[in-house]
């Protein structure tokens, strides 16, 4: 199984995951010319929600494909440009539903959109994904879980630093509290779980400004015991 990241940050997010022959794709947010793949070969197309650097070419990646949009109502709704209607299948969160061999459970997350989910999926070849992006909580726990994509935004001590630097005004500041998972608060996250069948780990979103990337490499690394990516740079 192999898991391509295109883009992981507030300028664009798009992964795709290839197993057995067969790949799907999570987010829209970088323009379809920017990705390798065949785009026309994906089963379907997962978005967490609607801000633009997770959905903006949504309507394009499905113009160039057969499969469709899987997303919440509020998350379609709010997009700014759709694809048409029958393309757009509708998920509930802790329903789970199939994707051709791909089964994908939604579930909702924290954070300032419409009806934001992350997604537990099982893929062609048995693997487990947990996807979790743009959410400063996951309230559920998870079982056998083989690769982790986690969103790992930011450090509250480089927040509060570039704060007292007047480098973040108040209301970006109070946003991330209340919008991002925080790294103090990911590794919570990861202590709380089943990582016995962990294999490896992706940490998604990272700040330009509130991150160190080398450093959350190793703190998450100090809990996990596998190998730790950071997408869109390694």
């Amino acid at each position: 199984m192999k898991i391509t990241s295109y883009g992981s940050s507030s300028a664009g997010n798009c992964y795709l995951i290839e197993d057995k022959g067969q790949l799907i794709m999570l987010e829209a947010g970088v323009k379809p010319k920017n990705i390798k793949h065949d785009i026309s070969e994906i089963d379907g197309l997962l978005i967490t929600h609607e801000h633009n650097d997770h959905a903006k070419y949504a309507k394009q990646i499905i113009k160039r494909c057969a499969s469709n949009l899987y997303c919440t109502k509020g998350t379609y709704e709010a997009l700014k440009d759709k694809p048409d209607s029958y393309r757009f299948m509708q998920v509930h969160s802790k329903q789970s539903f199939n994707v051709k061999n791909w089964r994908i459970l939604p579930f909702d997350v924290e954070h300032d959109a419409a009806e934001p989910v992350g997604f537990l999926i099982d893929t062609p070849g048995k693997k487990r994904i947990l996807f979790a992006t743009d959410t400063y909580y996951v309230r559920y726990k998870f079982n056998k879980v083989t690769h982790l994509m986690i969103e790992c935004n930011y450090h509250l001590e480089a927040l509060q630093h570039n704060s007292e630097l007047g480098l973040i005004d108040k209301k970006r500041y109070t946003r991330l509290l209340t919008s991002h998972f925080e790294l103090n608060n990911v590794i919570q996250f990861l202590k709380a779980n089943d990582l016995s069948q962990l294999e490896e780990v992706h940490l998604l979103h990272l700040s330009d400004t509130n991150s160190d990337a080398e450093l959350f490499r190793e703190k998450v690394k100090q809990v996990v015991g596998v190998p730790v990516y950071i997408a869109g740079s390694d």
